[in-house]
C-alpha cells in the first residue's frame, strides 16, 4: 500500500513514478540547453565539449583527479592559486569514473554531473513535494532547470553534485531519516565549502527536536519516530566531511586549523559581509552604460532577498530556512568573483519554492507555456554566456 498524502512512506518504485514528471521535464530542459549550446558553439567555431568540461573550474577539478593536490599557479601580482581550494569529492568521483570506464577524467566529470543533476532535480522535487505537494514539487524541479545559469548544471562543476547531496540530506532531515541525513551532509561537506549550510540545517533541526521532546516531558510520542541516539549520531557525522578536509589542508600547508582560509586568500576570496560586492555594485553607477548593469545587480539582490522573506512567510521548515540563509549569505558576501554569484546561488533551491507554488496554481497548459518560453530563453542565454565570458 502507498500513501499519496505521505510520499515519504511510499516504496522506492512508487517514489520514482511520483517524481517521473519532474525528472522527464528536467531532462527535456537540460537537453534543450545542450542542443542550443552545441549549435551556437559550432556556429562560433568553438567546441561545446570543451566549454562544458575543459575550461575554468573544470580544469582544476580534472587536474586534482589526475595529479592529486599540490598544483598551484603563481600570478605576476604575487597571488597563489592552489588547487587545495577545491574540495575533493568531485575529483574522487572523476578518478573512479576514469578507472572503471574508458572515459577521460573530464568526460567522467561530465558523467558525474549528468547523473548528479538528475539526482538533484529528484531531491528538489522530493523536498518541495514533502513541504508543498506534488504539483509544486514538479514545478520546483522545472524552475531549477530553467534558471538563466542552469547550463552550469551540465558542466563538469560541483554545483549539481552538491545540490543533490544537500537536497537529499534535507529531505532525510524532514522525514526523520537521521543517519542518512548525517552521512549525506558529510559528503556535501566534502564537495563544497558551503557544505556547512547543510550541517547547520541538520543541527538546527536535531536540536529543535530534542528541545521539543524535553518540553513535552516525554509524554507525547516523537513526531519523527527517531530515537535520540540517531539524531545525535547524525549531528556527529554531518560535519566530518568539511572539517576533515579543512583540517587536512591546514596540516598539509602548515597553517593549522585556519590554513584553508589562507589558501582561499591566495585566490583573493573570503567573507567580508558583502562590503566588496557592495562597492563593486556602487562603482557601476559612475557611468551610464554600466549603471544599467548596476541596476540589474541591485534588482537581482532584492529579488533573492524578497524570495527568502517569502519563504519565511510561507512557513518553510526551519532546516530549509537555515540552509538557504547560509547559502545566500556566503554567495552574496564573498569578497571576490562577483560574476560567480548567480552560479553560487544555484544550490539555494528552496528560494524557488514560492515561484514554483505560483506556477503550480496555473492550469497545466498555461504553466507549460511559461516553462517552455523561459526554457528557450535560458538555453539561448546559456549558450551565449559560455561562448562569452562564462563562469569563472
Amino acid at each position: 500500500m502507498t500513501d499519496p498524502e505521505n510520499p515519504a512512506a511510499t516504496p522506492r518504485g512508487s517514489a520514482l513514478r511520483r517524481a517521473a514528471p519532474a525528472l522527464l521535464g528536467y531532462a527535456a530542459v537540460r537537453a534543450l540547453g545542450l542542443v542550443t549550446l552545441a549549435v551556437w558553439s559550432a556556429a562560433s567555431g568553438e567546441s561545446a565539449h570543451r566549454l562544458l568540461s575543459g575550461r575554468w573550474d573544470s580544469l582544476w577539478y580534472t587536474r586534482v583527479a589526475e595529479l592529486g593536490y599540490g598544483y598551484e599557479v603563481r600570478l605576476p601580482n604575487g597571488d597563489v592559486h592552489a588547487n587545495l581550494a577545491f574540495f575533493p569529492l568531485l575529483p574522487w568521483l572523476e578518478r573512479i569514473g576514469h578507472a572503471v570506464t574508458p572515459l577521460s577524467y573530464a568526460d567522467a566529470g561530465l558523467l558525474v554531473s549528468a547523473v548528479a543533476s538528475l539526482a538533484a532535480a529528484w531531491g528538489i522535487f522530493a523536498v518541495a513535494d514533502h513541504v508543498h505537494g506534488r504539483r509544486a514539487g514538479v514545478c520546483a524541479a522545472l524552475v531549477w532547470a530553467i534558471l538563466p545559469v542552469g547550463i552550469v548544471q551540465s558542466m563538469a562543476y560541483s554545483e549539481s553534485l552538491f545540490t543533490a547531496l544537500a537536497a537529499w540530506s534535507l529531505y532525510a532531515v524532514l522525514t526523520g531519516r537521521w543517519p542518512a541525513a548525517g552521512l549525506l551532509a558529510a559528503f556535501a561537506g566534502l564537495t563544497r565549502p558551503v557544505g556547512i549550510a547543510v550541517v547547520a540545517a541538520l543541527w538546527v533541526a536535531a536540536i529543535s527536536s530534542f528541545v521539543g521532546e524535553h518540553r513535552r516531558g516525554g509524554s507525547v510520542p516523537r513526531t519523527d519516530g527517531a530515537r535520540p541516539w540517531r539524531r545525535a549520531l547524525a549531528m556527529a557525522v554531518a560535519p566530518l566531511g568539511a572539517a576533515g578536509y579543512v583540517l587536512w589542508v591546514g596540516h598539509r600547508t602548515g597553517g593549522g586549523p585556519l590554513g584553508y582560509l589562507d589558501v582561499q586568500a591566495g585566490w583573493r576570496n573570503g567573507f567580508d559581509g558583502g562590503y566588496a560586492f557592495g562597492r563593486f555594485v556602487a562603482e557601476k553607477f559612475t557611468s551610464f552604460p554600466s549603471a544599467l548593469a548596476g541596476a540589474a545587480l541591485v534588482a537581482g539582490v532584492v529579488l533573492v532577498l524578497s524570495l527568502y522573506v517569502t519563504c519565511v512567510r510561507q512557513g518553510q521548515p526551519p532546516a530549509l530556512l537555515v540552509y538557504t540563509g547560509i547559502v545566500v549569505a556566503l554567495a552574496l558576501c564573498a569578497s571576490s568573483y562577483f560574476g560567480s554569484k548567480p552560479r553560487l546561488l544555484l544550490p539555494a533551491f528552496p528560494l524557488l519554492f514560492p515561484p514554483a507554488r505560483a506556477l503550480a496554481r496555473l492550469r497545466t497548459s498555461r504553466s507549460a507555456l511559461v516553462v517552455g518560453g523561459v526554457a528557450v530563453a535560458s538555453a539561448v542565454y546559456g549558450a551565449f554566456w559560455l561562448n562569452g565570458s562564462g563562469p569563472p
